[in-house]
């Protein structure tokens, strides 16, 4: 029988982590053997697993990837809001470890990803762009890290240097809601996801954790975890 997928989980204490941990538990192949959250001693706890999830907090990325590289686990990072200091931390590491480091671990999401790419590439660039994020109260960053994503699809496909909007709301519990708009004369078209459920997110999140083990080191996408690459 394989042996379980060993798992240490950064963030445990937030939403997403307790949906991981709640998700790993009815996962055969998934085993939690450690949990961390602020203030805890990270490197304990990825001694003895296979891969590491972080879903904590932007400013310990640091800490994460230090842990992750001292002893040779792969990351999953799930975090967003990081700085553009930050994100150089995470490509220095991804170049001694195999990283999959994502806005939205939703295949949903990831499936909106492409189709965004599709539709700015058809349309050409005489629609007006614009993109609508929708998230709960506790979310710190803002826009989301899924509408930054977006946006930088919608820049790449297109020609001209058009700027896009971002109109971010937080309001309830929203668990998540991305609307990317092409308005044009005379037509106006909406690609719309809406989460549910933070399990779409956390199964991702599992699914790339399983994905990593075994692979070189680099900078992976959920893109490359689903095959949509």
């Amino acid at each position: 029988m394989k042996k379980p997928v060993r798992v240490t989980l950064v963030g445990s204490a937030g939403r997403m982590g307790r949906t991981i941990a709640d998700c790993a538990r009815t996962e055969p192949n998934i085993e939690i053997v450690a949990q961390c959250d602020q203030g805890n001693d990270i490197a304990a706890g990825i001694k003895e697993s296979d891969v590491v999830i972080d879903f904590s907090l932007a400013d310990s990325i640091g800490d994460v990837c230090q842990a992750a590289l001292s002893h040779r686990k792969p990351l999953v990072i799930g975090t967003t809001g990081h700085s553009d200091q930050q994100k150089a931390i995470i490509q220095d590491a991804a170049k001694s470890l195999a990283i999959v480091f994502a806005s939205n671990f939703s295949v949903g999401v990831n499936t909106l990803f492409a189709l965004t790419e599709k539709a700015a590439q058809v349309l050409g660039d005489n629609f007006n762009l614009e993109i609508i994020e929708a998230h709960h109260t506790g979310k710190k960053d803002a826009p989301s890290g899924t509408a930054k994503t977006l946006a930088e699809i919608l820049k790449k496909a297109r020609v001209g240097d058009q700027k896009i909007s971002i109109q971010s709301i937080r309001e309830g519990d929203v668990v998540g809601e991305h609307t990317v708009i092409f308005d044009g004369k005379g037509e106006r078209l909406e690609l719309i996801h809406r989460a549910k459920s933070r399990e779409t997110f956390a199964k991702g999140a599992l699914r790339a954790a399983e994905w990593v083990i075994g692979k070189p080191p680099g900078l992976y996408s959920m893109q490359d975890v689903l095959g949509l690459k």
